[in-house]
């Protein structure tokens, strides 16, 4: 799909990166967005952006947080992995 986007040449300059074009930079925020909110899934965003399964997980591990794990949580399986140290 063709999505035309409208953004002034000033804009477009501040939101891409030094030797990338602005429809690449598109994309690539579109697919972060779509991680974040739960619409992607890793493996799609390595599809829209064209990257293997490696290089989708070191993209959005430089963009968002992969393993955003609630305390609570994280104690828990601490104390799972300290009772099996002490079996």
């Amino acid at each position: 799909m063709i999505v035309p986007l409208d953004i002034p040449d000033e804009i477009a300059v501040q939101l891409t990166a030094p030797g990338h074009e602005i429809s690449r930079a598109s994309v690539e925020a579109l697919a972060i967005e779509g991680y974040r909110s739960g619409k992607l899934t890793q493996f799609q965003v390595g599809q829209l952006l064209g990257l293997s399964r490696i290089q989708a997980e070191d993209f959005l591990a430089s963009h968002v947080d992969l393993y955003d794990y609630p305390v609570e949580e994280l104690e828990a399986e601490a104390e799972r992995l300290r009772n099996l140290r002490h079996r």
